[in-house]
């Protein structure tokens, strides 16, 4: 089962930047399944590597969008960027160290960041560049 779906109003109206979106649910969605189903230790911390090198190229290319465009908010879009990749650091030390880490709050926290994010910031940039 999928934990993340692509639902249409997370679009943002730029192709590249959608089809991003898309690509890391895809990615969360299979970091998610190679947890749930007990793959190798090392699987995991390679999602792991995978999705935040995704996400920050992402977040690269959002911000050069807003600054070529002028968004008002980009400030503090990055300033959220910012937060949600040093919260995914946090979640790769817990695991490589073995600590407080568990199931329910690594999809708690992959539920939030996106559903979130999208629903807020992403939304707001959405309607501005319309």
């Amino acid at each position: 089962m999928a934990l993340l779906e692509w639902k249409d109003r997370y679009s943002v109206g730029i192709a590249a930047v959608d089809h991003e979106h898309k690509e890391l649910i895809d990615l969360i969605n299979r970091l998610y399944d190679q947890w749930v189903k007990g793959g190798p230790r090392g699987s995991v911390e390679g999602f792991f590597g995978d999705l935040y090198k995704g996400i920050s190229a992402h977040f690269a290319l959002e911000e050069r969008f807003m600054r070529e465009r002028g968004y008002d908010q980009l400030t503090t879009h990055k300033n959220d960027h910012e937060r949600l990749l040093d919260e995914i650091r946090d979640i790769m030390d817990d695991y490589e160290d073995g600590e407080l880490f568990s199931e329910a709050l690594l999809a708690q926290q992959l539920r939030a960041w996106f559903a979130g994010h999208f629903r807020s910031h992403d939304a707001r940039l959405h309607r501005r560049l319309d």
